[in-house]
This record gives C-alpha cells, sequence and structure tokens, in this order.
C-alpha cells in the first residue's frame, strides 16, 4: 500500500501524524535563524538545501516550521513537509532486484524523498525481523539519535507492507544520498534523503544502510560481526571501489531480550 508519509505500525505505540510541537510566533513570511523557536532546534536549510558539516561526528536533525507556526507556507523551514519535487523512477536492476533512479538533475543538498512506512516499537521490530527467512528482503531500518544527557532515541520504520518510493532505494558504499531525522509536527521523525553529491539525470539513487556518510563512527565504536552473524548477512552488489561485500548488520534486532 503506498503512503507518502510514515503511519502509525501495528503495535500502535507511536502515532506520527500526532502534532505535538507548538508553532513559532514568527509573523514574517520565511522565518529567520536566531529569531525562530523552530529554526534554533537544529540545522537549517540554506536556499531549500541542507549541508551538514563534515566535521561533526553526529548529523544534527532538523525541525521544520508545523502547522501550529504563524509563519506563512512559503517559509523556506518548510521543505520535506512539501512532498517530492523531483521526477524518479522505479527500475529493475541487474543484481539488486528494484531500484529508484533520478529522471532529472538534483543539486547537491536538495531533499529527493522520505524513508516512508510503518513507525514501529522495538519489540515488533524485532519480531518482524526474526520471523524473516533468508529469502525475504528486509526493508526495516533502525534510526539511534543521540541525545545530549547520553541517551539514544531509536525509530524504526518498516515500509514492507505499507510504504513510498524510499523502499526502492539500495544501499551503496558510495552513496549520493545521506539520511536526515527531520522532525515537522511531532518528536516521531521523517526519514528524509538529501544529495550528498550532485546527481545527474538518469543515476541510481543510494544512501549507505548503516547511515555512515556523515555519522562515520570511530575505529573503535565499529561494530564487527561474528562469524555467526555473517552467516545470516546478505552480499553487497553496489559495485564500488570500497564496497565492504555485505550489507550493513544490526545484529540487536537478532538478539534474545
Amino acid at each position: 500500500q503506498y503512503s507518502p508519509d510514515s503511519v502509525a505500525g501495528a503495535d500502535g505505540d507511536v502515532d506520527p501524524t500526532e502534532i505535538t510541537f507548538p508553532g513559532c510566533s514568527c509573523l514574517t513570511s520565511s522565518c529567520v535563524v536566531h529569531e525562530c523557536s523552530c529554526l534554533c532546534r537544529g540545522e537549517n536549510y540554506s536556499r531549500l538545501c541542507l549541508r551538514p558539516t563534515d566535521t561533526e561526528e553526529y548529523t544534527r536533525p532538523v525541525f521544520e516550521c508545523n502547522a501550529l507556526c504563524r509563519c506563512g507556507e512559503s517559509c523556506q523551514n518548510r521543505v520535506v513537509q512539501r512532498g517530492l519535487q523531483f521526477r524518479l523512477e522505479v527500475f529493475k536492476t541487474e543484481k539488486k532486484g528494484w531500484g529508484l533512479r533520478t529522471l532529472e538533475h538534483i543539486a547537491k543538498g536538495r531533499f529527493v524523498c522520505e524513508y516512508a512506512g510503518e513507525v514501529l516499537g522495538f519489540n515488533e521490530a524485532r519480531r518482524r525481523i526474526q520471523a524473516q527467512t533468508s529469502k525475504d528482503s528486509n526493508y526495516i531500518i533502525a534510526v539511534r539519535e543521540h541525545l545530549h544527557g547520553g541517551e539514544i532515541m531509536e525509530t524504526f520504520v518498516d515500509p514492507t507492507y505499507i510504504g513510498n518510493v524510499g523502499r526502492f532505494l539500495n544501499h551503496s558504499c558510495e552513496p549520493n544520498l545521506f539520511m536526515v531525522p527531520v522532525r515537522v509536527d511531532s518528536m516521531v521523525p521523517k526519514l528524509a534523503l538529501f544529495a550528498a553529491t550532485d546527481i545527474s539525470a538518469g543515476e541510481e539513487l543510494s544512501y549507505d544502510y548503516s547511515g555512515r556518510f556523515h555519522n562515520l563512527p570511530t575505529t573503535n565504536r565499529e561494530q564487527k560481526p561474528s562469524e555467526e552473524d555473517n552467516g545470516l548477512r546478505k552480499p553487497c552488489y553496489c559495485g564500488c571501489r570500497t564496497c565492504s561485500s555485505f550489507l550493513p548488520w544490526d545484529s540487536s534486532l537478532f538478539s534474545s531480550p
């Protein structure tokens, strides 16, 4: 079932459509940095583009103006909520099954699409993962955000049954997209994908399933799969010079409670 936005999952723990954020009180048609309560929370757009610095260990989240804000619909801090702006095409790849490519040029930093699906709790996400066989495709993505207090906020999205074009994006060890959590109306983020470089018409779109384009972990924190885990991992066919041979692996969803 196609859905442009994420929906509450089968466990119903969180509703991504619920409006829980207060709006800004800006009276201008487009909000200004340091004066808008939304823009002060995280990363900001510049002419509709997002270009996080490579020097930071983690990508900062984005907080867009929402339904309760007093600014207008033309506010430059409303990007992901406007949905698709480029013509994209689902196509059959040689080795990777279905893929997604752009039919027009996309400039670096522009929003491309959201990875939308059912927003699940940890237990339901793990149940679905453990029920899969080696022949099943795994669409579930786990996003972990590090909070100032040392806590980690987890978001699990599964577009297997309900989702959008983002479900057809393939992994690449040298991706042309990067993912950033973007919040509009609530704490449940939209998993937004932006162009990491200028992308030509006809080029396949891809991102690193591990999220390591900007969130490059230090060597001592790198999770190395065990030999048992390697037996469950799937090969990577991205064809890049730096290909790691396997798709990224998250063993936490396979472990016992």
